[in-house]
């Protein structure tokens, strides 16, 4: 297969950038194609820690094209402070490489002063953002008043309408929300400065990926989040402001439907979840603690300790059915290493009422008690196999009740932290 979309299946956090960057090494093309800097991959390649939250991972090996499309809202300064890191550490040296589209939204000062404001006027009511300014430089996209990367080409038409938003978004901080305004002097000029280091960068990104495909090129999409926390799919409102699922590759780059030939779904071996909202199969206590240090569950765009649950396959059939899934891949089955026994759920009960697939509204999830099955675990390590025959009889018993309860073949097992700590069953580049 030649193109190829990653996608998260629970609600984020479940190893996509270390997939997405062993898929890149058999890719011509990476892209993303939403969200913004409020997520982010982690990745461990040489022992050293890389945390990606705007370039493409496929920055991390040499000669591939990298590209932030369209469906991205992009803080111009934090993809520059990112770039800038990665440059450091001898990454992303022939800047032809990167590519940023003309009509991705910029995340500007305001958006990131509403969007804490806002949070810390809702008090207990907060949706549990990460303060990045992306779900109010998603509003302006919808409203038609967003800074697109374009308006840079003409900077006093940019300058006129910047300082124009930021009478309005400063109205609406000190009337509404009670909080500082954005000095727009200062924005304009970071802006000013920054912009001589973007123009290079600009790209007409949907005929690109287009060109690159019809050429015959292989093209790794890859997205952020997961689908629960998918703006339509996800369990609203607890959700980002954009589409995470496999159908916003083609909004979110300008390729048309029939392009995408495989989507590969991450989830962990068990579930977290960031901030608020209904979580079925959450668990609290020691074991939770342990895991998650285990695990090592902290945001790696705000370093907020993860919930911690097991593996729901309700919610895993769920966003196979939803983004059309080829395959899973499972990470982090090194964690519940010790666990005994191993838990999956299996249904909900809500209201009396059993159900083995999503509840019509998500808002029911609130009131859903899991219905675990119960597996034994395991005692040894499965880290350092390189093969299915190598994995601990209990991890392989494991991985395939998964992919029995999902309806799915897996395609990947992830046994540890660094890149090469995945067994690969089927990569779709070779299919």
């Amino acid at each position: 297969m030649k193109t190829v979309a990653v996608v998260g299946t629970q609600w984020g956090d479940e190893g996509k950038g270390k997939i997405v960057d062993m898929l890149a090494a058999d890719a011509d093309v990476i892209v993303r194609f939403q969200g913004g800097n409020n997520a982010a991959h982690t990745l461990v390649v040489g022992g050293k820690k890389f945390v990606l939250r705007l370039v493409p991972a496929g920055a991390l090996h040499p000669g591939k094209a990298c590209v932030i499309g369209n469906g991205l809202v992009v803080n111009p300064l934090a993809l520059l402070g990112e770039i800038a890191d990665l440059k450091r550490s001898g990454h992303l040296a022939d800047d032809s490489l990167l590519k940023l589209s003309y009509e991705a939204h910029m995340v500007m000062p305001y958006h990131l002063a509403i969007d804490r404001a806002r949070e810390a006027r809702l008090g207990k009511r907060a949706i549990g953002t990460t303060g990045f300014g992306i779900g109010p430089a998603y509003e302006d996209k919808m409203a038609r008043v967003g800074m697109r990367f374009e308006d840079l080409l003409d900077f006093k038409f940019f300058e006129e309408k910047l300082r124009r938003n930021i009478v309005e978004k400063n109205a609406y901080l000190k009337a509404m929300l009670k909080a500082k305004p954005i000095k727009a002097d200062e924005t304009v000029d970071a802006m000013k400065k920054a912009r001589r280091r973007l123009l290079p960068y600009l790209c007409d990104t949907g005929a690109f990926v287009s060109e690159a495909i019809d050429s015959g090129k292989r093209v790794l999409f890859e997205g952020a989040h997961g689908t629960m926390l998918d703006i339509d799919h996800g369990t609203y409102p607890y959700v980002t402001s954009s589409n995470c699922v496999a159908s916003a590759v083609f909004s979110g780059t300008g390729i048309g439907p029939g392009n995408l030939e495989a989507v590969l779904g991450i989830s962990k071996g068990y579930t977290t979840r960031v901030g608020a909202g209904p979580f079925p199969s959450e668990f609290t206590g020691h074991l939770a603690d342990s895991l998650r240090e285990e695990g090592d569950e902290f945001g790696s765009a705000t370093g907020r300790p993860r919930r911690i649950g097991w593996f729901d396959a309700v919610l895993a059939r769920y966003t196979a059915r939803v983004n059309g899934m080829w395959a899973l891949a499972l990470t982090k089955l090194d964690v519940l290493t010790g666990i005994d026994p191993v838990r999956i759920c299996v249904g909900y009960i809500v209201k009396g009422k059993r159900y083995d697939d999503m509840p019509p509204s998500h808002r029911m999830l609130i009131n859903a008690k899991p219905i675990f099955e119960e597996i034994p675990g395991w005692s040894e390590s499965p880290a350092g196999a390189l093969t299915l025959a190598e994995l601990p009889s209990g991890v392989r018993r494991y991985v395939e009740r998964i992919s029995e309860l999902v309806g799915v073949p897996i395609a990947m097992i992830g046994v540890g932290k660094e890149r090469e700590a995945t067994i690969v069953v089927r990569n779709p580049f070779a299919d």
